[in-house]
């Protein structure tokens, strides 16, 4: 595959992975419990990038982020301390859909780089031909 091609997939390719993970984290935003239901608030999954080996990109993990749980006072809740706050899950959907915009942006402009990639071969091939 062309360089410029193949460029331009792995960024469509981990974007389309960081908009995953901003989707998993609002679709969570509110969970407090795991699978098994004991109490265990989401804890917020970031995207980490890296190098390929072509010069583009790719997600090279998802990770828990190091932001603390936030703490919501509700002193009737099940799950409270004894001063009456609750740990919730550190999502900020604010962050998340800010993360799904950049991903959307950021796999268009991907998409039209290849699609200019493309056209450019094609270019080539008449010229030659």
């Amino acid at each position: 595959m062309d360089l410029s091609l193949s460029i331009s997939t792995s960024g469509m390719i981990a974007q389309r992975r960081r908009l995953e993970v901003a989707s998993q984290n609002l679709a969570h935003q509110f969970t407090l419990l795991d699978a098994e239901g004991n109490y265990a608030p989401y804890e917020r999954r970031e995207i980490v990038f890296e190098p390929n080996e072509q010069g583009g990109v790719r997600a090279a993990e998802v990770r828990v982020s190091e932001t603390p749980l936030r703490m919501k006072f509700d002193p009737t809740h099940a799950f409270a301390n004894a001063d009456g706050y609750v740990e919730v899950p550190n999502v900020d959907p604010v962050v998340e859909n800010l993360e799904a915009m950049v991903a959307l942006r950021s796999y268009q402009a991907n998409a039209q780089a290849a699609e200019i990639g493309k056209s450019m071969i094609q270019t080539a091939i008449e010229l030659i031909a």
